[in-house]
């Protein structure tokens, strides 16, 4: 658990480097423009992942500090919506870099003994759960902002390699929320490298051991695949999903989110 958290806040920190270098050089009618999220503008998405850092970061120090209190979340989201493009993109660079120093700041020894209210969850969860919902959330989202400045852009493969594994530990429940199995009629192991995706009556990420179809193409296709991310217009070159399944066929298990 240590190592997978320490990878996560190391990836949590060089995705922030991208971003931040990145989002004072767009201009305005880059961030009032598309996203790869269908529905949202550049800025919309660095929006959602500023208030997200403001309410994760919140959420993590009313959970150690006893003078804290749980975030009140949509006045949070209220006046996030209410700022300018401008000013939401540079408000995350500055939000998201105080989250990632937070979760460096903590020792080995804080990090294995935490347990955050997530507010939303059955029960409070470890640091690593708490930190690798961030990194599901941003590798997302960050692609989301590059995929509106070049539909070609993929995830980044650190990160991708990484939720992998989240997925296949500590992450497995998430696919539960946003996968569809029912939309296939017979169990697929999806091979991808050494790594398989399974669709039987849930959805679960470990090693390959029978393949019944393959993914040919870079792991991080096969992550934006399980978060909707792996549209007609997105698709790399090359990809292809061959075995007893098709690609359209694996969209409608995981349309998004």
């Amino acid at each position: 658990m240590t190592d997978l958290l320490a990878r996560t806040v190391t990836s949590l920190r060089h995705q922030h480097g991208q971003l931040a270098a990145a989002v004072p050089q767009l201009g305005e009618d880059q961030l009032t423009g598309p996203s790869g999220a269908a529905e949202w503008t550049v800025a919309d998405v660095l929006s959602h992942l500023g208030s997200g850092a403001e309410i994760t970061r919140a959420t993590i120090l009313a959970s150690v500090q006893e003078s804290a209190e749980m975030p009140d979340n949509q006045a949070i989201w209220d006046r996030w919506n209410a700022a300018t493009p401008r000013d939401q993109a540079a408000d995350f660079v500055d939000h998201d870099d105080r989250l990632v120093e937070l979760l460096e700041g903590f020792s080995d020894t804080e990090r294995a003994s935490m347990r955050i209210d997530m507010g939303f969850l059955p029960e409070p969860v470890p640091l690593l759960v708490a930190a690798a919902m961030r990194l599901n959330e941003v590798s997302a989202h960050q692609w989301d902002v590059a995929a509106g400045l070049d539909p070609a852009a993929g995830m980044d493969p650190e990160a991708a390699d990484l939720l992998l594994d989240l997925y296949a530990g500590p992450l497995a429940f998430l696919l539960g929320y946003s996968s569809k199995p029912d939309q296939l009629s017979e169990r697929v192991e999806l091979g991808v490298d050494e790594r398989a995706i399974v669709v039987d009556d849930t959805v679960t990420v470990g090693p390959a051991t029978a393949p019944t179809a393959t993914l040919t193409g870079a792991p991080e296709a096969a992550v934006r695949l399980l978060s909707g991310r792996l549209r007609p217009p997105y698709t790399p070159e090359g990809l292809e999903v061959t075995g007893n399944v098709t690609l359209d066929q694996l969209r409608q298990v995981f349309p998004g989110y």
